[in-house]
């Protein structure tokens, strides 16, 4: 990878695709050994693996690789703190500039749709009220329902939706309203010489970010075979210790009122007790495993829908052909080295 010439504008490599889609494999295989792209460093668009103690459950790259390729934004909130999107945005502009720093490519990898796109676009200074947008829900809520509205938000911002019951029509429109907001608010300037736009926001939204020259891959594997990896993965988590995991963070004092424990993978284990209407364990492992994956089914399914409003994306769906690696190797290579 050339260094870039103008030092302001930072090149970053968008890599997304849904849950066990294969991102960590492929970034791997992009960066690491002999044969390695260029110089790159991870910074992780996983609204659950900013956890600490949950590694199981959330599929993060295990230490080795870590090693080989740094990993940014991990482990860094203990179960019980919140993570939100301002928070990724923030962090990931200051990991943008050091690693761009060190001569090394940022690569935005992850599946959480709602942090990419804002990312991408920036943030308002504020959600502002929008009676438009809150009316136009309204008129959704008493047409479609609530379980429409409330995939919605589980699609756009999965935190705020596991802090939300679908009963709560108050709270699921007024954070809808701000999702939609902000994706009304995004702006794309087409300004960038090589065919590739530079996302630019107005000045009271977007602060003293860095400018980006993006390149944005996708990964889509078909339906069925994306189904099947989800359910080895679950199998996998099962067979690795995540019951136990759960179980140290149980321990620990961690429930599912904390934000850390609300993410599929570890808020299936939990039941509450009729007599003390307090968090327990459950003891029907094989039903939490069946949960698991039919929830991740569902999610991933959520992201995909997602991701189709994430403009100038290339697709990607060859992970076991090398002609496929060699081709996204050099569109990467051509995209991001010349930066001007």
């Amino acid at each position: 990878m050339r260094k870039v010439k103008a030092p302001n504008v930072i090149p970053v490599l968008i890599l997304f695709g849904p849950t066990a889609s294969g991102k960590t494999a492929l970034a791997e295989q992009l960066f690491c050994g002999p044969n390695a792209l260029c110089q790159a460093e991870i910074i992780s668009a996983d609204s659950m693996q900013v956890y600490r103690g949950l590694d199981i459950g959330t599929a993060k790259p295990d230490k080795d690789l870590q090693k080989k390729l740094p990993h940014h934004l991990i482990d860094i909130r203990n179960p019980d703190e919140q993570f939100n999107t301002g928070d990724f945005v923030r962090l990931a502009d200051n990991a943008c500039i050091d690693i761009n720093g060190r001569n090394a490519l940022p690569v935005i990898l992850g599946g959480t749709g709602f942090y990419i796109k804002n990312f991408i676009f920036g943030l308002p200074a504020a959600p502002s009220s929008e009676p438009a947008i809150r009316e136009a829900l309204r008129a959704e809520l008493e047409h479609k329902g609530r379980d429409v509205l409330w995939e919605e938000l589980a699609a756009l911002d999965p935190l705020s939706a596991g802090k939300i019951h679908k009963n709560d029509s108050y709270r699921l429109i007024r954070a809808l309203e701000i999702c939609r907001s902000v994706q009304q608010s995004c702006t794309v300037q087409q300004s960038c010489t090589n065919g590739l736009p530079l996302r630019a926001l107005p000045a009271e939204a977007a602060g003293e970010r860095p400018v980006y020259h993006f390149l944005t891959v996708g990964l889509r594997l078909p339906r069925e075979l994306l189904y099947d990896r989800i359910n080895q993965r679950c199998d996998d988590m099962f067979s690795r210790g995540l019951q136990d995991e759960v179980q140290s963070l149980f321990l620990q004092g961690y429930n599912p009122d904390h934000p850390g424990l609300r993410g599929i993978g570890y808020r299936e284990f939990f039941v509450k007790d009729i007599d003390t209407d307090k968090w327990i364990l459950s003891t029907d492992i094989e039903g939490i495993k069946t949960l698991v994956a039919r929830n991740s089914r569902r999610y991933a399914k959520r992201q995909e829908t997602f991701f189709n409003s994430i403009p100038d994306i290339v697709w990607f769906s060859g992970l076991d052909c090398p002609a496929a690696l060699d081709h996204l190797s050099s569109m990467i290579y051509t995209a991001l080295s010349n930066t001007t």
